[in-house]
């Protein structure tokens, strides 16, 4: 009898612990996923960085966003997840909440390139326990994943704004020449 307790217990041990390896690897394998992702639609700072700064106030229709309002949208919310949902604040010389006021190619394509970095930075360095862990998003308890995906759908979204606004203004997404 004590034998085949030992043996049962060393077999839960076993399962146990290959459970958390298994869920670290998958853990790992997310963020390294998500930052491929998340760097592909990265590459709307090349878009930013090609459209002319007289484009900039642009709009298609009263009341859509502007060229500058859709660059400093997606650099908004590249902090917000990351702070509200994460845990992981901004710089504090960055305003969230006022970043969508920010006009100008110059500064919104700044503040869209550090929004990028700071993303890139912290994902990176995120132990996997975080990515496991619940938070709430909009309400409703979800995990780090659930965040971080939508952080890279919501970012997605606009960047093919930005392509339809740049295409009809005669502007080639750099990547498409």
């Amino acid at each position: 009898m004590k034998y085949f307790a030992r043996l049962v217990l060393s077999l839960f041990l076993i399962l146990a612990f290959s459970a958390q390896t298994i869920q670290a690897q998958d853990s790992n394998q997310f963020k390294n996923q998500f930052l491929q992702h998340f760097d592909r639609a990265s590459r709307v700072l090349a878009l930013a960085e090609a459209m002319p700064a007289d484009l900039y106030s642009w709009r298609p229709g009263e009341g859509v966003f502007s060229v500058e309002e859709v660059f400093s949208h997606i650099a908004r919310y590249n902090y917000y997840y990351l702070e509200e949902s994460l845990g992981i604040p901004a710089p504090e010389d960055v305003d969230v909440e006022n970043m969508e006021s920010i006009t100008g190619k110059e500064e919104v394509v700044d503040i869209l390139n550090h929004s990028i970095e700071h993303v890139q930075e912290h994902i990176g360095e995120m132990p996997d326990s975080k990515i496991q862990a619940e938070t709430e998003m909009y309400g409703r308890t979800v995990n780090g994943q659930a965040v971080l995906m939508q952080l890279v759908t919501h970012k997605s979204e606009h960047v093919g704004q930005a392509i339809a606004y740049a295409r009809v203004n005669g502007i080639t997404p750099p990547w498409s020449e």
